[in-house]
C-alpha cells in the first residue's frame, strides 16, 4: 500500500489539519527499505475494540482513560526474538517523547507476571507493561504476529498498526508518530 492509499482511507474521518499532519508523517513510504515494516492504516469500517487490561502490578488500565494522550501499544512476548530486539528502541522513544504526551506501553501476550518481571529486570527495561493474560486484546485487534504495534491518536482512535521489529526511535518511525502527537 502506498502513502496515497493510506491517506485516502483516513481522509473522510479527519480534519484538514489532521490530514496534513498525517501526510507529512507518511511521506517517505516509497523510499522505505523493502524489509522495513510499514504502517498499515486501521480500516474505517473495522470497529475499534474497547481495551481494558491490567498493569504488571494488577492496576486496571483502559484506553478510554488515556484521553488527550497519544498511545503506542507494543504487543510482545519474551520468547519472541524480534520483540526483544525492539525493546531498547521503544524504551528510548518513551523517554524522549513522554513530555510530548506519547505513552508507550509494552503489552505482554499471555505470559505470567513473574515471567514478565524476570525478563524486564534481566534486560534492564523500565517500560510500563500491560498484561494481555488471555490474549483477548490481541485477538480483538487482529494481532497474530509479534511484535505488532498499535498507534492511537489523542482522540483515542487507532490510526495505524506496524507488524514486525521497528527502530521506533529513528526515522521513518519518528515521522509516523508526529501525526499522533
Amino acid at each position: 500500500m502506498d502513502a496515497c492509499t493510506a491517506v485516502s482511507l483516513f481522509t473522510p474521518a479527519i480534519t484538514r489539519r489532521e490530514w496534513l499532519a498525517l501526510t507529512a508523517g507518511l511521506a517517505g513510504f516509497s523510499g522505505a527499505q523493502a524489509d522495513a515494516p510499514t504502517p498499515q492504516p486501521w480500516p474505517r469500517q473495522r470497529p475499534q475494540p474497547a481495551l481494558a487490561l491490567h498493569t504488571l502490578d494488577s492496576v486496571p488500565w483502559t484506553l478510554s482513560e488515556q484521553a488527550g494522550q497519544a498511545v503506542l501499544l507494543n504487543f510482545w512476548a519474551s520468547w519472541c526474538e524480534p520483540c526483544r530486539a525492539e525493546m531498547p528502541a521503544l524504551q528510548r522513544l518513551a523517554e524522549r517523547q513522554a513530555a510530548e504526551g506519547l505513552q508507550v506501553r509494552a503489552v505482554n501476550f499471555r505470559e505470567s507476571p513473574d515471567t514478565v518481571r524476570r525478563f524486564m529486570a534481566r534486560e534492564g527495561m523500565g517500560l510500563p507493561v500491560l498484561l494481555d493474560a488471555d490474549g483477548s486484546a490481541a485477538k480483538s485487534l487482529g494481532i497474530g504476529i509479534f511484535p505488532t504495534t498499535v498507534a492511537i491518536d489523542r482522540r483515542g482512535r487507532i490510526r495505524f498498526t506496524v507488524t514486525g521489529e521497528c527502530a521506533w526511535d529513528r526515522e521513518p518511525a519518528t515521522r509516523w508518530l508526529r501525526a499522533l502527537i
